[in-house]
């Protein structure tokens, strides 16, 4: 049910004092996206620079999970002090309304605050040796991937709560098959840029279709993310336009030979999100209903760098 807490959330009777509860905060099945970004960078980069590199790809992917992980909790300990995750009652656990964990009793926010500087104290460690061995363009790209993750929802910068949330995920990843490029052959293809484009938008859909449900307790906590400025009828229209944006720039890109013919296997996604964008469009104002949209949305945007990872080794 969307209005009380799922049975499937993190409890503190089962949680409290098992190991597993440090792994679980950082919300491991949503890692997957990256995981997608990072084999299309690693795509990207050819066979030759993954046979050569392989030791620096997986040290690479192991840090922009992290990355992502870190992200995951913060985000979690500012839900909490902002108190959207406490008033979200119409939330769809696992998908929107955060992990629980501080709501229900499994970890103190003090822990959770914790474990995410742990996480980037890692990041910032291991992307540091990295940096040693390729330079300052994997720099700029980590540095700028660590702030907008950390200042997508943690003071002063709230990116998400001053509207520019959808943005800073776009451009995170955007980035992250640029910087596994950096990192395996020292510079990053332009076939591999233009592929990461529609990857991103249809990643910054996946942000945005999860702020439906938390709609109305965000707006509550001052977090004015797009989802929350526009009236609703409009907001699920803007969900369907950016569909149509990142499957028409695919088409254009592969039309202008930017990309080769075979990354129209892309469009195999499309379907999902079509899908998506209509049961968006049907159910935006019943929030209990959206839980087909959002798996839709998760599995294109997880699907699509895939198909064209594959496109660009074989074309």
């Amino acid at each position: 049910m969307s209005s009380s807490p799922a049975a499937l959330e993190p409890q503190a009777a089962t949680l409290a004092q098992h190991p597993v509860r440090w792994w679980l905060a950082t919300r491991p099945a949503f890692l997957s996206i990256t995981l997608a970004g990072v084999v299309l960078g690693v795509a990207g980069s050819g066979w030759p620079a993954l046979q050569q590199n392989w030791l620096l790809a997986l040290l690479g992917l192991m840090l922009a999970l992290l990355t992502h992980a870190a992200v995951n909790v913060i985000n979690d300990v500012a839900d909490h002090h902002n108190g959207t995750d406490a008033a979200n009652t119409a939330r769809l656990f696992p998908f929107t309304g955060g992990s629980r964990f501080i709501q229900n009793g499994v970890l103190s926010a003090g822990q959770m605050q914790g474990l995410a500087y742990g996480l980037f104290g890692l990041v910032v460690l291991g992307g540091l040796y990295l940096v040693s061995l390729r330079g300052w363009p994997l720099l700029l790209i980590g540095l700028v991937g660590v702030v907008l993750g950390w200042g997508y929802s943690a003071p002063p910068l709230r990116l998400n709560s001053r509207g520019l949330g959808e943005l800073s995920v776009l451009l995170c990843f955007l980035l992250l098959p640029q910087g596994m490029a950096v990192l395996l052959a020292g510079q990053w293809p332009q076939p591999l840029l233009w592929a990461s484009l529609p990857f991103a938008i249809l990643t910054s859909l996946l942000l945005y279709i999860n702020q439906f449900p938390d709609r109305t307790a965000d707006q509550l906590a001052g977090k004015w993310h797009w989802v929350a400025r526009l009236p609703l009828q409009r907001a699920r229209g803007v969900y369907g336009m950016l569909v149509l944006l990142a499957y028409a720039l695919l088409a254009g890109l592969v039309w202008r030979a930017r990309l080769p013919p075979a990354a129209l296997l892309g469009m195999l996604s499309l379907p999902l999100s079509l899908f998506a964008a209509l049961q968006l469009w049907r159910y935006a104002a019943e929030p209990a209903r959206l839980r087909p949209a959002i798996i839709a949305t998760i599995m294109a945007a997880n699907l699509f760098p895939l198909l064209l990872a594959l496109s660009l080794l074989i074309g």
